[in-house]
C-alpha cells in the first residue's frame, strides 16, 4: 500500500497528489494507493491515517507513505510506530510551533472547508511528534531551500541521518516533484 498524505490546508486534489495518483496509476496499476482527504482536527486526520495503515497492516500489505508539508510530519509518526517507508517532501518538523499563526477561522480552497483552527489543535498535534528518528533507514527527505512556509534547516536538522535530497531555491510545492518521481518509488521498492 502506498498512502499519500497532503498538507495543512491541501487535498488530493493539490499537484503533487495528482501528479503522484497519476504516475502510480500508470506505473503500478495493481498498487493499492491510498489519497484520503484529512479532516482539519489533527486528531481525527490521525485517527483516519491509523486506520488506514492498521487495516493494510492486518491484510500484510507492505507500508510505504508519501507525505508534504504536515502530512510529512505525519508520515514519520506512521513509519516509526507502524514501519514501513516514508518519502518526506519539504517536512513541517515542529508544526505545533506555527499553530499560533494559524489560530480562527481558516478556509481551504481545494474542498472549500471553512472552519476554525482552535488552541487545542497545537497540543493535539504535538502528541504525534518523533523528536528522534530511530530508522533512518525508512526515510528519504526531499528539501528545497528556498521553501517560503518552512525552515527548511529544521528538516535537514532533524533528518541528518536519512538520505536527503536538498536543492538550492526551489519553494514550499518543491519545484520539479514530478522529476523526483522515479527515485521515490525506486527508494520505496514500489512492485
Amino acid at each position: 500500500m502506498l498512502l499519500y498524505i497532503h498538507g495543512f490546508n491541501s487535498s488530493p486534489q493539490s499537484d503533487k497528489a495528482t501528479e503522484t495518483a497519476q504516475y502510480i496509476q500508470h506505473r503500478f496499476p495493481n498498487l493499492p494507493f491510498i489519497q484520503p482527504q484529512l479532516p482539519s482536527s489533527p486528531k481525527e486526520a490521525m485517527a483516519l491515517l491509523c486506520g488506514i495503515v492498521e487495516r493494510a497492516k492486518v491484510q500484510g500489505e507492505p507500508l510505504t507513505y508519501i507525505g508534504s508539508s504536515l502530512g510529512g510530519y505525519f508520515a514519520s509518526y506512521l513509519a516509526e510506530t507502524y514501519g514501513g517507508k516514508a518519502v518526506l517532501v519539504n517536512p513541517a518538523v515542529k508544526p505545533f510551533e506555527l499553530f499560533d499563526e494559524f489560530l480562527g477561522p481558516q478556509h481551504n480552497p481545494y474542498t472549500d472547508e471553512h472552519y476554525q483552527v482552535l488552541p487545542q489543535h497545537k497540543f493535539d498535534v504535538a502528541e504525534f511528534n518523533t523528536e528522534v528518528i530511530y530508522r533512518p533507514d525508512r526515510f528519504l527527505v526531499f528539501l528545497q531551500t528556498g521553501d517560503e512556509v518552512l525552515d527548511y534547516r529544521q528538516a535537514l536538522s532533524k533528518y541528518h541521518c536519512c538520505e536527503l535530497h536538498l536543492e538550492p531555491n526551489g519553494d514550499h510545492s518543491f519545484i520539479g516533484y514530478k522529476n523526483q518521481l522515479d527515485k521515490i518509488c525506486e527508494f520505496l521498492q514500489l512492485s
